[in-house]
């Protein structure tokens, strides 16, 4: 008896540090590029707002892709599909920092957007086979380490540029180690914790549901709306962050610090979100959350030298509204298989969406000029991610006669 409770802790134990590890290399492929995007359009010789479409193009493929990653998961297994996808996503990486012509950049920017893609659908789903009674703490574990280590990566991304000869390609280096350092260990450890346990979800007993339903379901739009306009707001954060920091006049490697607190906050908001799930006012949380971020956003506008503070107060935001729209893709469905369900297809929503912010913030600044239009943009995301909160926060599940 001793030896088997033993082996179910050690199991529970390994199935922690899987998911630990592959959340550590969710972000830093994405976070490192906003820091850095001076130093690649001085050596790709591309224009700002073009350099504004490479944090895009995983939007896009993650819109495109996302909902294949349900049928691959019911398929194959999910721990299978994740495995394989950590292992396109090393490639992405290193086919990104090849020297040589900027296609390299492109395609591989391509093949990262893909494997995130795959991994963002299925890892809700994951904890919520896995974790069924933690879903709320280990998805706020897992948002927070995804949010620390994105910050991690944008705040050395510079500095890493940095300690090459100077011959241009200081920005490759730089990408190569932050995205690729950790995926080593998330790869082995991921196979090691799922060893021989690659269940196809046709073959494992579920609740039944009414499939090809999904995309007509009221409250999986609702999910996806408030996965939609979160989305849209960190990415158009985190991308842009670090050009206003330098606009008010703070070095290029300060401004990278400003996106890292930005983001180390955001793993505090991601760790206080359960204790705020708790007694009646949980299902007025998901609209609660963007007032954060309004605050914030209203700051940078009248106030752009506290920048500091507003990127703190932004991160409680960010991290908070990450891990709530997480959770809810897992709590709106009653097993795993219709939240892995909801989490393809909210978050096909969700980054079509997502892919037009960073875009737009750009245009509107080099359109309008200055930084009030782009953040009045933000402001009008976080009013709808509000609006969507109300909705998706009641008690209901997705597939589900009402």
């Amino acid at each position: 008896m001793g030896d088997e409770s033993g082996k179910r802790r050690g199991a529970v134990v390994a199935l922690v540090v899987a998911l630990c590890l592959v959340a550590a290399n969710m972000r830093p492929t994405i976070t490192a590029v906003g820091p850095l995007l001076e130093e690649i359009g001085e050596d790709t010789g591309m224009a700002l707002a073009t350099l504004g479409l490479i944090t895009s193009v995983p939007l896009i493929a993650w819109g495109l892709v996302s909902p294949l990653a349900h049928g691959l998961g019911r398929r194959f297994g999910m721990s299978r599909v994740v495995l394989w996808s950590l292992v396109l996503l090393a490639a992405g990486t290193a086919v990104r920092s090849l020297p040589g012509p900027a296609v390299g950049l492109w395609l591989g920017t391509v093949l990262i957007g893909v494997a995130l893609a795959i991994v963002n659908v299925l890892m809700p789903a994951s904890v919520k086979r896995d974790f069924p009674g933690r879903v709320p703490v280990m998805m706020s574990v897992y948002t927070a380490l995804l949010g620390g280590v994105g910050a991690l990566a944008s705040g050395v991304a510079v500095p890493i540029s940095q300690l090459t000869d100077g011959d241009g390609d200081g920005w490759r280096v730089s990408l190569l180690v932050t995205g690729g350092a950790l995926l080593p260990f998330a790869i082995l450890t991921w196979a090691w914790a799922h060893r021989g346990t690659h269940p196809v979800l046709r073959g494992a007993p579920r609740v039944r549901h009414r499939r090809t339903g999904i995309w007509n379901d009221a409250m999986a739009w609702q999910v996806a709306g408030y996965m939609a306009f979160q989305s849209a707001t960190f990415y158009m954060v985190v991308t842009w962050l670090a050009t206003i920091s330098t606009s008010i006049g703070r070095s290029p490697v300060v401004a990278g610090f400003d996106v890292m607190i930005y983001q180390l906050f955001s793993l505090a908001g991601s760790l206080i979100l359960p204790l705020a799930l708790r007694g009646r006012a949980e299902r007025f949380i998901p609209a609660l959350i963007p007032v954060f971020g309004v605050i914030a956003t209203g700051g940078l506008m009248v106030a752009p030298q506290w920048i500091l503070l507003w990127a703190i107060i932004m991160g409680l935001f960010s991290g908070a509204s990450l891990a709530m729209a997480l959770t809810l893709i897992a709590q709106r469905a009653r097993d795993h298989d219709a939240s892995s369900a909801l989490s393809g297809m909210s978050q096909s929503v969700g980054y079509l969406f997502a892919a037009i912010g960073p875009v737009a913030f750009g245009w509107l600044h080099a359109t309008v000029g200055g930084w009030v239009a782009p953040l009045g943009l933000l402001l009008f995301v976080m009013v709808g991610q509000s609006v969507t909160g109300l909705l998706a926060g009641r008690d209901r599940y997705v597939l589900e006669r009402r």
